[in-house]
């Protein structure tokens, strides 16, 4: 089994600075957050995205972060559930991308900033919804399932997309600057 230090590495703080801004973003009304983690989570996933294994993993310790780190009453198992869930959907959703869309003519930096574009939104979409369900059918909401979806779901959307592609973009430039690649030479 060949193990890619630089990749474990690099996966690792973008997991840690995900924590950071998770922990960081404050609640938006009700006992809500923008998800930030997951803003990290699909950077990784881009990243990674021959990668099935290490997109999994950081799926699964981002969902570990987010429910240490939640301020959703019994959020915890949720949060877990919705990164398993998001993770496998969304990296099926990539797969898709890169090999039957028009996407896969573009090269590099480009074709990964219209992945990150279309996955942010469609993820934190995703994300919200799989959270909200979960949390319904094991601890309850504290409102409707449509009045939490308008008031927490959608402005993460814009907010994950915003930030998302901000944050993507850094991560990109420093790895282009510091010529380093753990993209797979298939």
């Amino acid at each position: 089994m060949k193990t890619n230090t630089k990749k474990l590495v690099l996966n690792s703080i973008l997991l840690a600075l995900g924590l950071i801004l998770h922990q960081l973003t404050p609640a938006i009304g009700l006992p809500i957050q923008p998800d930030m983690a997951l803003a990290m989570l699909f950077t990784i996933m881009i990243l990674n995205k021959d990668d099935y294994k290490s997109c999994l993993v950081a799926g699964i310790v981002t969902g570990i972060f987010t429910a240490l780190t939640t301020k959703f009453p019994g959020g915890q198992i949720p949060n877990v559930i919705d990164k398993v869930v998001t993770t496998n959907v969304v990296f099926l959703v990539i797969y898709v991308m890169d090999r039957f869309t028009i996407i896969r003519k573009l090269k590099g930096s480009k074709q990964n900033l219209i992945t990150a574009t279309i996955i942010f939104p469609i993820g934190t979409f995703i994300s919200g919804i799989i959270f909200l369900l979960s949390a319904q059918v094991l601890v309850g909401l504290p409102g409707s399932f449509t009045t939490l979806f308008m008031i927490s779901v959608l402005p993460a959307i814009f907010i994950n997309l915003i930030a998302g592609i901000f944050l993507y973009k850094v991560v990109s430039l420093s790895l282009n600057r510091g010529h380093y690649s753990i993209q797979s030479n298939k």
